[in-house]
């Protein structure tokens, strides 16, 4: 079986990159010529993704939609300039790949479980898909991607995955780190200091989901009723249960990059590393 399906949630407010993101999307932020979520999407379609099912919010315009259609009157405008060799620039999708989107309203529930169980009902998804968050991305141009590591390692959407990137031990605290044995997730422990910490391998919030595991994301969010100021419905808590109950996890290694808009620094780092290169 292909993956040929993949979830990008892009819906936020991106606070943490305010003023900033007052007037221009997190996921719009431009990391050399493109914008973040840009390099999820191009690598999920190398990977052979045909559907990607975007969670914007409620904004008018939304960027990331304009992004993605075509602009007819630019395209004119290039052609009668005679400037049709920058016309394969301005197609950014493929003819083949379709974006659906689903607007989520930022009031309601918050965290990385809502826009995967959001998805899963509007479509009535029943099949492996990979779940890519749309403000970060993993950098490994001459090397394996993140979506075809974790396509290779759930055997083709037949197991569940995590991607692990690894970094230098003694950065781990900032993260959740992956536990793992023979190759499956036992758990993700967050924050843990260099001397407790299980691995090296950060978890970035890039899997493969069997149908089995989003059905337990869409009831987890179903079933509970945090408030605002209770807890984010995190999509690690249904993954634990899943692998607590038996279901497997595969754990993808990569050693390439990983890039992070949602902080001054790392989208600063990220331009330094993708425009060097």
């Amino acid at each position: 079986m292909s993956i040929t399906k993949a979830i990008v949630p892009v819906a936020g407010w991106g606070t943490r990159r305010l003023p900033i993101t007052k007037i221009i999307e997190k996921s719009m932020l431009p990391v050399g010529n493109r914008p973040l979520v840009d390099y999820s999407v191009q690598e999920l379609i190398k990977a052979g993704v045909k559907d990607i099912y975007m969670v914007i919010s409620d904004s008018e315009p939304c960027q990331v939609q304009e992004y993605y259609k075509d602009n007819l009157a630019l395209n004119k405008y290039l052609i009668e300039r005679g400037k049709e060799d920058r016309l394969k620039l301005a197609k950014t999708l493929p003819d083949d790949v379709t974006i659906h989107y689903t607007v989520q309203d930022p009031s309601a529930k918050y965290g990385t479980a809502v826009p995967i169980a959001m998805v899963v009902d509007e479509y009535r998804i029943n099949e492996p898909v990979l779940v890519f968050m749309g403000d970060d991305f993993v950098w490994n141009p001459d090397g394996e991607s993140a979506a075809e590591a974790l396509i290779k390692a759930s055997e083709n959407g037949e197991h569940s995955a995590i991607l692990g990137v690894e970094i230098p031990r003694e950065k781990v605290e900032k993260y959740g780190v992956l536990s793992a044995e023979n190759g499956n997730l036992v758990g993700v422990v967050e924050k843990p200091t260099p001397e407790e910490a299980p691995s090296n391998l950060i978890n970035v919030s890039k899997y493969v989901m069997t149908p089995e595991l989003l059905k337990k994301i869409v009831k987890y969010v179903d079933e509970h009723d945090f408030g605002p100021k209770d807890q984010e419905y995190m999509v690690t808590d249904p993954i634990d249960e899943f692998i607590k109950n038996g279901g497997i996890m595969r754990v993808a290694p990569t050693n390439g990059e990983y890039l992070d808009g949602g902080s001054v620094e790392g989208w600063l780092h990220a331009n330094n590393v993708v425009v060097g290169n």
